[in-house]
């Protein structure tokens, strides 16, 4: 099985990327990638895995951190990768539809 291929404007070829993991551990919360994804891909959410320490470190009752909401909505154009500083977007292409 091939993967999904699309063409730019001027006809290269472009191998969509789609969002597969996130890592929670890396993430700080920043809510870049949930404003720069114009689809419905990713939710802020409390950490539950905050460490007490740090919340009075950060003077917060708890932390957030960016969870993947709806992967099948990511369109595969890595907005998200580029503009997180933390790089906790993992990809992968998306095989071809059989049939």
């Amino acid at each position: 099985m091939t993967n999904i291929v699309g063409y730019t404007k001027g006809g290269c070829e472009w191998h969509p990327q789609f969002i597969e993991e996130l890592d929670a551990e890396s993430c700080i919360g920043c809510g870049r990638c949930y404003k720069v994804c114009s689809r419905d891909v990713f939710d802020l959410v409390e950490n539950e895995d905050s460490d007490d320490d740090e919340d009075d470190l950060y003077g917060d009752e708890f932390m957030m951190v960016m969870t993947i909401k709806d992967s099948s909505d990511c369109i595969g154009c890595e907005a998200c990768a580029k503009v997180c500083a933390k790089n906790c977007h993992s990809f992968k292409p998306a095989p071809m539809p059989v049939g």
